[in-house]
């Protein structure tokens, strides 16, 4: 089965692409293989490779996410149904975006300035409707669109299709997975200065600990020594962030049903704010 990882920016460019990391599952998946890692200087070109069916069928798992939090939605009176919500959201500028989450956050007291989704708890993800620091408001405002765009079934957001959908999008999030190896420590910088050996010799750890099925997915990472010398060269991480992502769609291709779960996503959860794939369930067994 072919599956994806994926890298986002809302503003990308030549020096900070989008990066797609495919691969495939392995053997009585119990691994993921590394094929090759795109990218993509804008977000035009990714869209129309996504949409590419050449390239299907796929499960991707994607850094960015999906939906925002219910209270920020309830609060600001939009639509509570995730696509209606989407379309009100897509036509937004990003500065109407800044300007109604910063009179959100302004009305609030200290220390409970941003709404939360339930999902970032366990994950120990952002706020998704954080516009700096990083942006991710404008992740999604940029990415889920071109999704949609490209007829990628977003389980638990939509509707169940009739028949197998060629393409599966899922919410990824790496610094989960990289924080069951790491803790807190990092592993990358996009400021040259902040490139230190310490990072360096992170990344070599995290990479030593996919290859060995021990960051708690029940799945081993299958590298070259070129690919894996890649990984450990690239400073800012994007292309070892999209292999993390792969790995946690390579965890969800285990488990496209299983129960009442679809791809490993809890039954109950919020069919508003969406979930992050793997998020509350590390350490799991792969199949």
């Amino acid at each position: 089965m072919q599956i994806l990882g994926c890298d986002f920016s809302s503003s990308p460019g030549r020096r900070k692409p989008i990066v797609i990391a495919r691969g495939r599952l392995g053997p009585e998946m119990r691994s993921v293989q590394l094929a090759e890692l795109l990218g993509f200087a804008t977000l035009d070109s990714w869209g129309r490779w996504l949409a590419d069916e050449r390239h299907t069928p796929w499960i991707g798992g994607f850094d960015m996410p999906f939906g925002l939090p219910r209270e920020l939605v309830e609060t600001l009176g939009w639509p509570t149904d995730w696509q209606a919500c989407m379309d009100h959201y897509a036509r937004l500028s990003r500065a109407q975006i800044r300007e109604q989450f910063k009179a959100f956050c302004a009305a609030r007291p200290a220390g409970r300035k941003f709404a939360h989704r339930a999902t970032d708890g366990p994950a120990g993800s952002s706020p998704s409707m954080k516009w700096v620091n990083p942006p991710v408001a404008y992740m999604l405002h940029a990415g889920v669109p071109l999704l949609r765009a490209a007829g990628v079934h977003l389980p638990g957001l939509q509707p169940a299709p009739e028949q197998t959908p060629a393409r599966v999008g899922l919410e990824a999030y790496p610094g989960l997975l990289a924080r069951a190896v790491l803790g807190r420590r990092s592993y990358k910088s996009d400021d040259t200065a902040r490139q230190t050996p310490e990072r360096r010799q992170a990344r070599q750890e995290l990479i030593d600990a996919l290859e060995q099925g021990r960051a708690g997915l029940g799945l081993r990472l299958e590298l070259t020594q070129a690919q894996r010398r890649a990984l450990e060269d690239d400073a800012k991480a994007d292309a070892l962030d999209a292999v993390l992502c792969l790995l946690q769609a390579g965890w969800a291709a285990c488990r496209r049903q299983e129960g009442d779960m679809l791809y490993g996503l809890p039954p109950g959860r919020d069919t508003l704010e969406g979930w992050i794939v793997t998020a509350g369930a590390l350490g799991g067994a792969s199949h």
